[in-house]
């Protein structure tokens, strides 16, 4: 994104990106507690500003995170109570969560193990060389894109991040390391406005999305 704010700071809707996602994760009947990870040199300013200022009582810590996004989730795993039997990851970057995705994310990893948001490719693939040449069309219909929120056992979520961690293996997701494991990953639909906002045009489809969702509150 550049600039001097970090992307889950910057503003939506008058209010920082984290806000949005934690405010349905606070009204969630299906959330107990909420570990916010976060840049050390952070861990102060969201604790007063975040937590503090907008009332997210579910929220029992705010610890530092790490160097990758892999890391700052193995930190809040090491806080996480050990009577807690479900674990839901989530990036404070994908700022239109909602409930019907928690709650459906959460009931697939109690019946399964482990479950995720995704949403089915729809566009054409290409598998292309390094020199930009397309070398064959790849089928799009077994192909999903993964999302957030994701959701997992707690002992299985933390053997799949020990082990990784004792293998120094890098991953873009949760999901991936349980995949490893040999774990099973139930894929939950979710849905086309769930984006990531990781370039400042994403502001601007945020800013359309929140629009169109009070327009539809209005309305309703």
């Amino acid at each position: 994104m550049g600039g001097a704010v970090r992307k889950q700071f910057r503003l939506l809707g008058g209010v920082p990106l984290v806000v949005h996602s934690l405010r349905v994760l606070q009204a969630s009947p299906v959330i107990d507690a909420i570990i916010l990870a976060v840049p050390q040199a952070d861990v102060a300013y969201c604790q007063s500003e975040i937590v503090e200022h907008y009332r997210f009582t579910k929220v029992i810590r705010v610890v530092a995170g790490g160097q990758e996004r892999q890391d700052s989730v193995r930190n809040a795993l090491a806080v996480v109570d050990e009577q807690s039997e479900i674990v839901v990851v989530h990036d404070a970057v994908r700022p239109f969560l909602t409930e019907r995705m928690l709650k459906e994310v959460v009931i697939a990893a109690r019946a399964k193990g482990a479950a995720i948001i995704a949403l089915p490719m729809r566009d054409t693939v290409k598998q292309v060389a390094a020199d930009h040449v397309i070398e064959r069309t790849v089928d799009r219909r077994p192909l999903w894109l993964a999302q957030t929120p994701q959701a997992f056992r707690r002992d299985w979520l933390q053997e799949a991040h020990q082990k990784a961690q004792l293998e120094d293996l890098a991953a873009t997701d949760d999901a991936y390391l349980l995949e490893r494991l040999g774990r099973p990953v139930t894929v939950v639909e979710g849905s086309g406005e769930n984006i990531k906002v990781t370039r400042p045009e994403d502001l601007i489809i945020g800013e359309a999305i929140l629009a169109s969702r009070q327009m539809a509150a209005e309305k309703g």
